[in-house]
């Protein structure tokens, strides 16, 4: 990334910006994307799932989490329950 020379904080927000449907702002998307998948890969489980209630779905949604989290700390050689101490 390259370096640049800024003189006020409005110039350096406008630089971090694209504009929408340029193929730099869909190069960007990309980049992030694709470090969030190396960094902290998310598995949902494939399929469709009908719920009663919203309740029920966040419920599971909430199963599905704290599954990738236990998995991402496993993967770094640690145990979930020792995250934090």
């Amino acid at each position: 990334m390259p370096v640049r020379k800024v003189r006020s904080l409005q110039e350096m927000e406008d630089s971090l910006w694209h504009e929408p449907g340029t193929p730099a702002l869909w190069r960007a998307i990309r980049r992030v994307w694709s470090f969030a998948a190396r960094t902290c890969p998310q598995r949902f489980p494939p399929g469709v799932y009908k719920h009663r209630s919203i309740e029920e779905a966040q419920r599971l949604r909430e199963v599905w989490e704290e599954e990738n989290f236990r998995e991402l700390w496993r993967g770094r050689g640690m145990k979930p329950e020792d995250v934090g101490r």
